[in-house]
């Protein structure tokens, strides 16, 4: 089931794994990735993936931080 914009949820694929539609590549993978200093054009090669596909993982990590409530610990 695609749920956002190239990126698919499937039981059977990845344990339901939020993934690149039509590939088993994890959105976190992409994400981190890019966290970890990777270029954008080294990920689309990496991964095989369309410059579509990681703009579509980076927009669904936004909304899921945008989605995220925040708790102070310990105050």
């Amino acid at each position: 089931m695609e749920i956002a914009p190239h990126i698919n949820v499937d039981p059977a694929i990845c344990g339901g794994t939020p993934v690149i539609t039509g590939t088993r590549v994890h959105v976190a993978i992409v994400v981190g990735s890019l966290a970890g200093e990777m270029t954008m054009e080294e990920v689309m090669d990496a991964y095989e993936l369309t410059q579509e596909q990681v703009k579509g993982a980076l927009a669904y990590a936004t909304d899921l931080v945008k989605l995220t409530e925040a708790y102070p610990i310990g105050a």
